[in-house]
């Protein structure tokens, strides 16, 4: 059984997003108009709920413990702000993603021992603030639970990560004392729950979903959910993280089924893993001469691509896969140069506490960063244009894009000089160091491999250790 949309489908499936993790819907609405000047088509906001929140503040992964569908209020705001903020993104031309949870409701046992959700505490504001409660209702009569123990799998925590039936019958478990995270059960109820509450986001202008967690999901409970009516139109891709591409175990597993089972878009771990390679681990270059061609990249159609998601330096469990701050630029230039794929930017509020080399927030709206905002701007002044591989050793690569431009990239750490085609060139990135000079026709040369041999004039660019250049014409 699979889906009947294609990705094709999905509006301005291509355009880049601007993953805002954890930041407030309010903070959204007013940073709009700088986001789409940035170059950003599409926002990805932390999941639209209700959650756990408090005066003095919540952690972040409080947003992935859902209470209740029916409602949003959270620590980033409620219904009414989420709608101010979707009507904002529009009229700036832009659309809004929203991540859902629908592997599992909140770790709440320590509260109490049953398995209703909402929990009394919440059906209790509920009724006392009926104004408030029915103001920022989705769907649904708040009067009753949405979910009750009969809509939840049998209690264990996974152990064994690489069995597909405990990871997805099982619950998500900080460890043998955590009792893990409430799984919920592919039956009736849920789904009919979790397909109303899809429907009424896509109300409020919501034009795409990433799945949360969607490797712990089974594909059963996946096709149920985004059927026809909720895929029509929409972007959706899920998360379902892997250590590589094609060969790895965790690949063939799970990754591997979604993508022949579903037409929906996934995040490109075996891409990231190939940038991680060469980028921190020395690898060649050559790596990245279409990684798909060897199943270490997803098709070009179904990929969002990325150099850091919000997993990765808030979970210490993989803080080993972050990338140095000048291998993420390079990474990120290649991901914008390159044709395919749906480039997601992750920023966020210095949730990590991640420092840079001077000391300042690591991600802290790195959004709005000049150099990124100049990558964005060729990867849409590209868009569309075939990709080229030009030359390549093992610590640089170049490529062009139609007849639009040529990204460059020297991960090695000494300087190099590379002959351009004919053309005439701006340097869009201007990165310290980075030099294109004419060469008079009067030079002379005996190597066979010259790539002027008629000694005509031609452009070379001097490209610094750890540099990249994107130039346009």
């Amino acid at each position: 059984m699979t889906t009947s949309v294609s990705f094709y489908d999905s509006p301005k499936a291509t355009n880049v997003i601007l993953h805002a993790f954890d930041w407030p819907y309010r903070r959204i609405t007013e940073n709009a108009e700088a986001i789409a000047k940035a170059g950003f088509k599409a926002v990805l906001i932390s999941p639209p709920l209700k959650s756990m929140k408090s005066k003095d503040g919540t952690p972040w992964w409080q947003r992935y413990q859902p209470q209740d569908y029916r409602v949003i209020d959270n620590q980033l705001g409620n219904t009414n702000d989420l709608r101010q903020m979707t009507a904002a993104l529009r009229d700036h031309g832009m659309l809004v993603y929203a991540d859902v949870v629908f592997n599992h409701m909140a770790n709440e046992s320590d509260l109490r021992t049953d398995l209703d959700y909402p929990n009394s505490q919440v059906q209790q504001e509920y009724a006392d603030n009926p104004d408030y409660s029915e103001s920022v209702r989705l769907f649904g009569d708040l009067a009753e639970p949405l979910f009750t123990e009969q809509d939840f799998v049998s209690a264990f925590p996974i152990k064994n990560w690489k069995d597909p039936w405990q990871v997805q019958h099982g619950r998500i478990s900080g460890g043998s004392d955590d009792p893990g995270l409430p799984t919920l059960k592919c039956n009736v109820n849920v789904v009919k729950a979790q397909k109303s509450y899809l429907k009424a986001l896509k109300q409020l202008g919501i034009n795409g979903f990433r799945i949360d967690a969607a490797k712990h999901m089974t594909l059963e409970h996946i096709h149920l959910v985004w059927d026809e009516e909720i895929t029509k139109g929409t972007h959706i891709f899920g998360e379902i993280i892997t250590d590589g591409g094609a060969t790895k175990e965790e690949y063939e597993l799970f990754l591997e089924p979604y993508l022949k089972s579903t037409n929906l878009g996934a995040y490109d771990f075996p891409l990231f893993h190939s940038l991680f390679n060469v980028f921190e681990k020395e690898e060649s270059m050559s790596g990245l001469i279409n990684p798909y061609s060897v199943g270490q990249a997803l098709a070009v159609d179904r990929a969002i691509t990325f150099a850091t998601t919000h997993d990765i330096p808030n979970n210490d469990v993989f803080l080993d896969q972050i990338m140095s701050e000048i291998n993420e630029k390079l990474a990120y230039c290649y991901l914008f140069g390159r044709d395919g794929g749906v480039p997601l930017v992750y920023s966020d509020l210095d949730t990590s506490g991640i420092a840079k080399e001077d000391g300042s927030p690591r991600w802290l709206d790195s959004w709005h960063n000049p150099l990124l905002i100049k990558m964005i701007q060729f990867h849409n002044y590209a868009h569309g244009q075939p990709m080229k591989y030009l030359e390549h050793s093992n610590d640089h690569l170049m490529f062009s894009r139609g007849d639009k431009g040529l990204v460059i990239i020297n991960k090695g750490l000494s300087a190099i000089n590379v002959d351009l085609p004919a053309g005439q060139y701006t340097d869009l990135l201007k990165m310290e160091g980075v030099k294109v000079t004419k060469i008079s026709a009067d030079r002379s040369s005996t190597d066979p491999e010259d790539t002027n041999p008629n000694k005509e004039s031609y452009l070379n660019v001097t490209l610094p250790a750890q540099s990249c250049a994107m130039l346009v014409r």
